[in-house]
């Protein structure tokens, strides 16, 4: 379907009935919501998935996190490790044996108990080839759960995941991590219902189509009860979660709008409580005319494109660098976003808890200039057409075309912009066909790891075909050093690395610039944009 039908029809769905509402002075979707305790919030996208263990999207955690919960929760803050499913846990002296307690009232929303075995059987799918989980690296920490995962092992027994009766879980790490309990908060690692996936299908195959309504079973404060694609997802409270009475909102609304403009006059006309975010450039006129609504809150990720190293011109180191280095960074933040950013000249954000990177990819356009001609293509003569391939969405074409122009005004490259919808995109990046594309990754920990591992070579979210012993075993390395400034010194020199090869163009730093209703209560700024629903509520 093209993108302004379901445009279209998504907003007259929001807006069409609160025409002639109004003319009668009935209440928004925003004044009856906020008195009923139903939450409306923009999400930007569709989500990709609801199954926790194939879900890859940021934007997928905002039904993901209502729906299930896993050992550790997040206080709502500053999102520090909470007692979630487990009440209480033990550390080893060696910091590397967790044994976790489960609290007796968990319950899943059929009735049945969360069980240490459900999360053992949960880890085991996470980890089992056949699934193919993008995100099950990050389950390598467990001893033995890399091998089991690569086929090393045939045995799970050998992965130290544990359960020494229904309630007590034992999690055993091949060293010490220090952020282990963070870690613990991504979706990667929340059980799922064994039983209800078998019924749909093979638990470990990819497109069992269990997690969709009347089939979808959770353990969090929300049960899915509606999902019509590109429209609307609803989640209703749940009755059997265990701090149910903490529970305030009785429903969310989410609404997958991934045009930003569209979402803005939705929540304009009293149809959303929250936006996903701001069109770029709207920031100043909310600052001026309607402060009290504009949050631009700080966010641990970096906007980036990513280079398939595996293709002719691209696979030329200087011929990457140059395109990194002809970017102005700076005139895209200050000139077109406008939501307080930060030109990004190295991957990981800086000061992410205490980690700097040494090295950078500055804008610096006579050495891009320099670069390009020594690898053969002095002004662009000589060189093919290159495709920058992007998700929907007005800010990320704005960009596009600024670094479209960049390119040809200073290296003289012909630069062909590709929109697709974002399901043709993770496609394309799944199965590496595109050139140069438009991506971003938010922190799944307030931890410089979560940035770095993503390029190690056995990493399932780095697309790019780029792989280096050298990085492997620096990134190895400081995963076993206990000390901070070691450790970092270690994760900078493998920035280093990666910046050098540069199969990636750093292009700026987050913030997150959106949009909260005054009647939205407990919604704090947060790192990673997480904003546990049990402690969210509406006061009209």
């Amino acid at each position: 379907m093209p993108t302004m039908t379901w445009h279209l029809r998504l907003l007259l769905a929001l807006a069409g009935g609160f025409l002639l509402a109004g003319c009668a002075g009935r209440e928004t979707a925003v004044q009856s919501g906020s008195r009923q305790q139903v939450l409306h919030r923009g999400i930007g996208v569709e989500p990709s998935d609801l199954d926790p263990h194939l879900a890859t999207a940021t934007n997928d955690f905002h039904t993901i996190s209502a729906l299930f919960e896993g050992l550790v929760g997040q206080d709502p803050t500053d999102l520090s490790p909470v007692p979630g499913v487990a009440e209480r846990w033990e550390t080893s002296a060696d910091a590397r044996t967790y044994t976790f307690h489960l609290r007796a009232n968990a319950r899943w929303s059929n009735g049945d108990a969360v069980t240490a075995q459900d999360f053992v059987a949960s880890y085991r799918r996470m980890l089992s080839a056949s699934l193919a989980a993008d995100n099950a690296n990050l389950l390598y920490v467990l001893q033995g759960a890399e091998a089991f995962h690569k086929g090393g092992s045939t045995d799970f027994g050998t992965v130290g995941a544990t359960a020494l009766d229904e309630r007590t879980l034992r999690l055993t790490l091949e060293h010490p991590t220090l952020y282990f309990l963070s870690l613990l908060q991504h979706w990667a690692w929340y059980p799922v219902h064994l039983p209800t996936i078998e019924k749909s299908g093979g638990a470990a195959v990819r497109g069992n189509p269990w997690a969709r309504v009347g089939t979808l079973v959770s353990n969090g404060p929300f049960v899915l009860t509606e999902w019509r694609p590109n429209q609307r997802i609803i989640v209703t409270k749940s009755p059997t979660y265990w701090d149910a009475a903490t529970v305030r909102l009785q429903a969310i609304h989410l609404y997958p709008i991934d045009s930003r403009d569209a979402e803005e006059r939705a929540f304009r006309a009293g149809q959303l409580h929250v936006t996903e975010a701001l069109p770029a450039g709207k920031a100043e006129t909310y600052r001026r005319d309607r402060p009290e609504v504009l949050r631009i809150d700080p966010y641990l990720g970096t906007e980036f494109y990513r280079i398939n190293v595996t293709r002719p011109f691209l696979n030329e180191k200087r011929v990457r660098r140059a395109l990194a280095l002809a970017v102005d960074r700076r005139a895209i933040v200050d000139r077109i976003l406008q939501g307080g950013q930060e030109p990004a000249a190295a991957f990981t954000p800086p000061g992410t808890a205490g980690y700097r990177s040494t090295a950078s990819l500055p804008t610096d356009i006579a050495e891009a200039r320099r670069l390009l001609a020594e690898a053969g293509y002095p002004g662009g003569i000589g060189a093919p057409s290159i495709e920058l391939t992007f998700n929907t969405s007005e800010t990320h074409r704005i960009v596009a075309e600024a670094v479209q122009e960049m390119w040809r005004r200073e290296l003289g490259l012909e630069v062909r912009l590709v929109n697709q919808e974002l399901r043709s995109v993770l496609a394309a990046r799944r199965t590496g066909d595109f050139q140069i594309l438009r991506s971003v990754w938010i922190g799944d920990y307030a931890d410089p790891s979560t940035f770095l591992n993503l390029w190690r070579s056995d990493s399932g979210n780095n697309y790019t075909g780029w792989a280096s012993p050298a990085y492997d075993q620096l990134t190895f390395q400081a995963a076993r050093t206990s000390d901070t400034n070691a450790r970092h010194a270690l994760l900078a020199r493998a920035e280093a690395l990666l910046l050098e090869d540069a199969p990636l163009i750093p292009i700026y730093h987050y913030t997150h610039v959106f949009l909260v209703h005054p009647d939205v209560k407990g919604w704090h700024p947060t790192l990673l944009d997480h904003h546990p629903y049990k402690h969210v509520w509406l006061e009209p």
